[in-house]
């Protein structure tokens, strides 16, 4: 079978989901309820942060609209690097080099506070350091490598020049970043909302949180209708929904891919690899946890780009396939293929503290391609931020900091933001009903209106509004994941409407009822 027909017949699946684990539990909150800390989201910054402040005898409810880890962590590739994505060399330049100091201190504490969690709370996650390799895909460039090894080892980073990247999968030099580390993401968020529960803490699933008001007390409203009290609260739902405007000016909403093929065992070292290409490539090595088959998994993953403002969508997953290949050989066909939401900072580290403006209530956003090991800082950060500790990560991370070096960032990002709103003038994708097939949606013009058109298997249509319901974005169709995506701020919506990613708390508005959608 072509690799495009196996993709386009295979829906999106996560090597971490699909595992031999427990069906997610669903245990949605029934009444009103009281707690020192709530906390909005059930991933690993989440998680985390509720089991450092129960461990400090805090009282913590965690409420998650879907199940545990269902967001962006069990979305991810599961590196656990202290090799940021923008590089040092950026690092240096928005934060200075004690900000790159701190940096790179925040990553490494993560990932070895991450290897002391599963010691202690005995989590069978794979958990295993290996080593970190940085090469160029631009063949004699060593150029771009000096500089990301001065400006990584200024930062306090043992790292070491190699002659050859292993495995073969690049010619020329490589960076060695000795001791980074790698997981099953779906076995260690199981073991950690475990040890959480064992530590006191209360998660309902099921439970979407539709406002968080800041007071004395905090006031968090559920779509049933209950209300939770506290004293503090943290929203760690990748992309902050109580902020309408102000952390979304700071960061920018992509999409990035990923593929898992299978491998034979022991054929590929067990490491991280990360290209310098733009958008670049970063893969790593599942281990066999199953002893009646045979075999490994190579994830590989980047083809990056704006939520929503992309195209050729449907080739990506190809073109990490046909990347693939030119680096690891012959591969087979993928058996696992998934995407996930990356909330890039305009000075590459994530925000983490309280909500600018707010007094009670605190945000984790920005994690720049690192959401493991961010999610992890944030979980140490924020307990003590709550507890009135002192931290040499607050001001680093401080979601109000002023982004003066990062300026030419910032501006480009809220100017294609402000472009996207130039969609309200355009024409529609189609210009009648009659030019979508099956299974695919498309934009249609309806006077001064425009309207989301789905088309389902069955050939009904359902029908509503285009205008993204956060700040009034068009949506975008898009065919690989059969999702509305807005090109602004990163709202993502089913086929039918439903929300699958903020900062939107509302669904798209019906235009006709889907239930009696009519045939076109």
């Amino acid at each position: 079978m072509q690799s495009k027909d196996l993709f386009q017949r295979h829906s999106n699946r996560s090597v971490w989901v699909s595992a031999d684990l427990p069906s997610p539990e669903i245990n949605p909150l029934k009444s009103d309820i009281h707690c020192d800390v709530c906390i909005v989201g059930a991933g690993i910054a989440g998680l985390t942060t509720a089991y450092f402040l129960a461990r400090q005898g805090k009282s913590i409810v965690v409420l998650e609209k879907n199940s545990i880890g269902c967001g962006e962590t069990l979305n991810t590739s599961a590196h656990l690097s202290n090799a940021i994505d923008s590089g040092y060399r950026e690092i240096h330049r928005h934060h200075g080099s004690g900000g790159a100091k701190l940096a790179g201190e925040s990553h490494t504490q993560a990932i070895a506070t991450i290897d002391r969690i599963t010691k202690e709370e005995a989590i069978d996650c794979d958990f295993k350091r290996v080593d970190g390799y940085l090469f160029s895909d631009a063949q004699g460039s060593s150029k771009e490598l000096e500089q990301e090894l001065e400006a990584a080892r200024n930062a306090g980073l043992d790292v070491v020049w190699e002659p050859t990247v292993p495995s073969s999968v690049a010619k020329g030099p490589c960076l060695r970043f000795p001791r980074q580390a790698q997981f099953h993401a779906g076995r260690y968020m199981a073991g950690l909302a475990k040890a959480a529960k064992n530590a006191g803490v209360k998660i309902y699933t099921g439970t979407e949180v539709t406002a968080v008001t800041d007071g004395e007390p905090v006031e968090i409203k559920t779509r049933e209708g209950h209300t939770i009290s506290a004293q503090s609260a943290v929203v760690a739902t990748n992309t902050p929904f109580n902020d309408r405007v102000t952390m979304h000016t700071k960061q920018g909403a992509y999409r990035t891919y990923m593929i898992g093929v299978p491998i034979p065992p022991g054929s590929i070292q067990h490491a991280l690899y990360w290209d310098t290409s733009d958008p670049f490539h970063y893969v790593r090595v599942v281990e066999n946890s199953d002893v009646s088959r045979p075999q490994e998994i190579l994830i590989i993953g980047g083809e990056d780009h704006k939520t929503g403002q992309a195209e050729d969508l449907e080739n990506r997953f190809i073109r990490l396939l046909t990347w693939a290949r030119n680096h690891f050989g012959d591969l087979g066909e993928p058996e696992f293929r998934w995407s996930g939401q990356i909330m890039d900072s305009a000075d590459g580290l994530a925000f983490i503290g309280k909500n600018p403006g707010d007094s009670n209530v605190y945000v984790v956003t920005g994690d720049s391609g690192l959401g493991l090991t961010h999610g992890t800082i944030a979980g140490l950060l924020i307990t003590d931020l709550i507890l009135g500790r002192e931290n040499p990560w607050t001001s680093l991370y401080d979601p109000s900091r002023k982004m003066v070096r990062a300026a030419g960032e910032f501006v480009r990002e809220n100017l294609n933001t402000a472009a996207q709103y130039g969609d309200w003038v355009t024409s529609g994708d189609v210009t009648d009903r009659s030019g979508i097939k099956p299974g695919s949606g498309a934009i249609l013009r309806d006077g001064l209106s425009k309207i989301a058109v789905y088309r389902d298997e069955a050939g009904a249509l359902h029908e509503y509004s285009a205008v993204c319901p956060h700040l009034g974005c068009i949506v975008a169709w898009n065919p690989t994941e059969s999702s509305w995506d807005c090109p602004c701020h990163g709202s993502r919506f089913d086929a039918h409407g439903k929300v699958l990613h903020g900062p939107a708390t509302s669904p798209l508005q019906a235009v006709s009822r889907a239930e009696a959608a009519r045939k076109g």
